[in-house]
């Protein structure tokens, strides 16, 4: 019975009270070394989103995700719907390196590198912080009625927030239709781009909810990555962990008193402070053990590294450990899963790299003109076709030939040699021309050359057809 009343928190989630009402938690302000490294990763990471889509490499966006048009940029080189195979291959690569990830660091993901944490933690709680103080004034400014003091702190928070949600739809904007397509639309009239406008709103209105009300229940309830770790983690796994053994002691905690000698009491190290809780961006008391609602920001450990400082013991009470660390003191290890992951995400690698090598620069593609037959001289049958040629450089193509290499023959492409812009495709008409004599089924595999500057950079294949050989 015991056992069942302490497992009892796992029957529900912080943000949610008894009678089913939301919850809404107001963690202390951190500090420490932890929160210091988080916010320094911050920093990188939202100026790293911020530039990405305006930096240009050989006048390629950096990263471009433009869906409707079927164009993509990573690092500043293009990719096309052609390349689909590969971009299938970096989200398996994606998938098991964070699998891999968790199964040995837990859901350090979520605490450190998440935009969603990042967003709520490092911009939008500051600015409440800045405006509505800490923990215990946030609690009583909601308390209070609505006084001029309270409606102006919640206006000009709801006001900040709105601006930022904005400014974070503009971004991720950039990356779906171009950061040249944006700044036009955004020094243009906004009549000329109204139903962008109107997408934009929407996805601000979208932030604004998240991260105004909806906040910490992203990472608890919506987010699939969480419920992960009961699948993901085992004793083994390094995550942020309360040390049970240190902490409770033979007779459990005990609130702090000077001069007492504890080891004699036989109580822990911890002394019920309950900083760790009132910290906890997701209202979860970490004493408990590996929760679901636990991203890894290690908000805890400063919280409680700091008490530690304060009555004289020694730091770590909670820290990144492993289940089998705390309880019997062993060391990380690589287990055969955490080998096998690693056998498949080396796979996976070799695999991708290897095909970005072997990416041609060019893909053309060239199919007979649909419902045309072929025509016929007294020595010559000729064929219409109508091709397609993809640019996957960063330079121009400016001086493009279609040449036979399997057979005698002609190409003539309509308007003259093509010219394909970095990046870019071009399609159009062309005759293919061969002699009779050279023929020998009505129905033939031609191979054809892409050349760019008398260089052969591609080849690809076409059905020719013809007269039937009469023997």
């Amino acid at each position: 019975m015991a056992e069942e009343q302490q497992e009892k928190f796992r029957d529900s989630i912080g943000t949610i009270t008894e009678d089913g009402k939301r919850n809404h938690i107001y963690p202390k302000k951190p500090s420490g070394k932890f929160t210091n490294y988080r916010t320094y990763l911050s920093w990188f990471l939202l100026a790293l989103l911020v530039i990405s889509p305006f930096i240009k490499i050989n006048g390629n966006q950096f990263l471009l995700f433009n869906i409707m048009e079927g164009k993509y940029n990573i690092f500043g080189q293009p990719f096309w719907p052609q390349d689909f195979y590969l971009l299938v291959l970096s989200m398996l690569v994606g998938i098991v390196f964070i699998i891999l990830f968790t199964v040995i660091f837990g859901r350090i993901f979520c605490g450190w590198i998440c935009p969603q944490t990042i967003f709520m933690e490092m911009v939008f709680r500051k600015i409440e912080y800045w405006i509505e103080g800490d923990r215990g004034k946030q609690i009583r400014l909601n308390k209070q009625p609505w006084t001029a003091e309270k409606i102006r702190k919640k206006v000009t928070k709801w006001i900040l927030f709105f601006i930022i949600s904005f400014l974070i739809a503009n971004v991720f904007l950039a990356y779906f239709i171009g950061s040249d397509v944006l700044l036009k639309y955004i020094t243009g009239n906004p009549i000329d781009h109204i139903g962008t406008l109107i997408k934009l709103l929407v996805f601000t209105l979208v932030f604004f909810f998240v991260f105004a009300w909806f906040r910490e229940q992203v990472c608890i309830i919506v987010c699939p990555y969480g419920r992960l770790q009961g699948v993901l983690l085992d004793r083994k796994s390094i995550v942020v962990a309360y040390d049970h053994k240190r902490g409770e002691g033979e007779k459990g905690r005990k609130k702090f008193r000077k001069n007492e000698d504890r080891d004699e009491l036989g109580n822990g190290d911890c002394i019920d402070c309950n900083q760790c809780v009132v910290v906890c961006p997701t209202g979860i008391d970490i004493r408990n053990g590996t929760q679901l609602e636990c991203v890894n920001c290690t908000a805890c450990i400063d919280a409680c590294d700091e008490i530690m400082d304060k009555t004289g013991f020694e730091p770590g009470l909670i820290r990144y450990a492993s289940e089998d660390n705390i309880t019997n003191g062993e060391k990380f290890k690589f287990n055969i899963r955490i080998k096998a992951y690693t056998a498949v995400l080396t796979i996976l690698v070799a695999v991708l790299v290897t095909l970005l090598f072997l990416r041609s620069d060019i893909e053309a593609i060239i199919l007979r003109l649909p419902g045309q037959t072929f025509t016929t001289t007294e020595t010559t049958v000729s064929n219409v076709y109508n091709f397609k040629l993809i640019n996957k450089t960063v330079k121009d193509l400016d001086d493009v030939e279609i040449k036979l290499i399997s057979h005698a023959g002609e190409v003539r492409i309509v308007g003259g040699n093509s010219k394909v812009a970095k990046g870019d495709l071009t399609d159009g008409t062309l005759f293919i021309e061969i002699d009779k004599k050279d023929l020998e089924s009505s129905k033939e595999k031609l191979k054809i050359g892409i050349y760019a500057d008398g260089k052969l950079i591609e080849t690809t294949s076409t059905n020719f057809t013809g007269p039937m050989k009469i023997n």
